[in-house]
């Protein structure tokens, strides 16, 4: 029986400069760092402090993917397209404030939704983050 979800990797353009990112930026802490002895491969997780977990995988596209996807992935990271995470946050006005004078930049500025207040900003590889500051509600409640 499946009991949780432990792991969620995010392709990231350099291992380096997301970690620094997710750690001196978002707040993460580091989880694990080990490169293979033939330094073919890095595993490299970061957690929320409140949250540990549930592991955030930051590694760069390669193999096993064909050069081809990996290819449409990196140019979906340039594009600044690819889906991210979600994160809740407890006061997201405050946090959009905090994370913009961070240089971290919004592609979505904040809206009142019917779920809550949400924005919508990129990491330094273009990824998506999704921040919310949910409230009440239920489904049927319109937008």
């Amino acid at each position: 029986m499946i009991t949780n979800i432990a792991i969620t990797s995010v392709f990231v353009k350099d291992v380096d400069a997301s970690k620094a990112f997710y750690l001196d930026v978002l707040g993460f802490a580091e989880c694990s760092d080990v490169t293979l002895s033939d330094g073919s491969y890095r595993w490299c997780t970061v957690t929320h402090p409140s949250q540990p977990e549930l592991q955030v995988h930051l590694t760069t596209p390669g193999p096993p993917h064909s050069p081809e996807m990996v290819d449409a992935i990196n140019r979906a990271l340039d594009e600044g397209g690819m889906h991210g995470l979600g994160l809740r946050v407890d006061d997201c006005r405050k946090t959009y404030d905090d994370l913009v004078a961070k240089g971290v930049e919004f592609i979505q500025p904040l809206e009142e939704r019917p779920y809550g207040v949400e924005a919508v900003a990129r990491d330094n590889s273009g990824n998506w983050m999704v921040l919310v500051e949910q409230h009440a509600f239920t489904p049927g409640d319109s937008a």
